[in-house]
């Protein structure tokens, strides 16, 4: 709960973050009480548990945000491509400064989750994850690098199909520029080139945003499922 999208953003509180945590595990206890190991006298053996478990932990939260990483890349292209690389805000989702269409972006894209009950399947490979990692198993290190290997491949190459039609745009925008400019020496083609940037940068943005947006949750989607199987 601590890293996961949304729940791990710096406008949720922690102790209500906390609340939401004990809740799931208390409501979780009934269920998976067959899969919980019994408490050893050896105090060594719960710890090595309690480590295993928290490094699972950790693992399904990365795995979470590094899907979201792509939204990310996606954003970031974007607001490089239509000249917006300096003008940065907070964003909450990542906890870090970011292009404010890289944020607008993300923010969208986590509102969708939660809005279509995404984040349902958040919560369901959270307690999968009881069955696909036994408790009190051997920790599946070679696996978990594999799985982490792996989505970071896939997020990247998604993050860039995301931002694909900002890079088309910068080559096309930045070629037709620098043709303008050797046919018309006398013009002042840096006046020209930012607001004519910015322009249409925002007008393909408000084209692309939402199959922007549908794509990475079908991503996020399948993802998930993917994981669950």
């Amino acid at each position: 709960m601590m890293l996961m999208p949304g729940f791990s953003a710096g406008y949720v509180g922690t102790k209500f973050r906390l609340c939401i945590a004990l809740s799931i595990s208390l409501l979780l206890i009934p269920f998976l009480s067959d899969k919980l190991p019994n408490v050893s006298d050896n105090f060594g053996t719960n710890l090595s548990i309690l480590l295993i478990e928290i490094t699972y932990g950790v693992f399904i939260g990365i795995f979470m945000q590094i899907l979201m990483f792509a939204i990310d890349l996606g954003g970031n292209l974007a607001g490089q491509a239509i000249g917006f690389s300096n003008a940065q805000m907070f964003d909450p989702a990542f906890n870090q400064q970011s292009i404010i269409i890289n944020t607008f972006l993300s923010l969208t894209a986590l509102t969708i989750i939660f809005i279509t009950d995404l984040h349902h399947l958040m919560l369901s490979a959270a307690i999968e994850s009881y069955s696909i990692l036994p408790v009190g198993g051997e920790i599946m290190t070679q696996d978990i690098a594999k799985t982490i290997a792996q989505v970071v491949n896939k997020s990247f190459i998604i993050g860039f199909k995301l931002g694909s039609p900002f890079v088309a745009f910068a080559i096309v925008f930045y070629v037709g520029m620098g043709l303008l400019s050797r046919l018309m020496p006398q013009l002042n083609i840096f006046f020209l080139s930012m607001p004519l940037q910015i322009y249409l940068g925002l007008g393909l943005v408000c084209i692309t945003s939402s199959t922007i947006i549908i794509w990475f949750c079908k991503y996020y989607e399948d993802a998930l499922q993917m994981f669950l199987k």
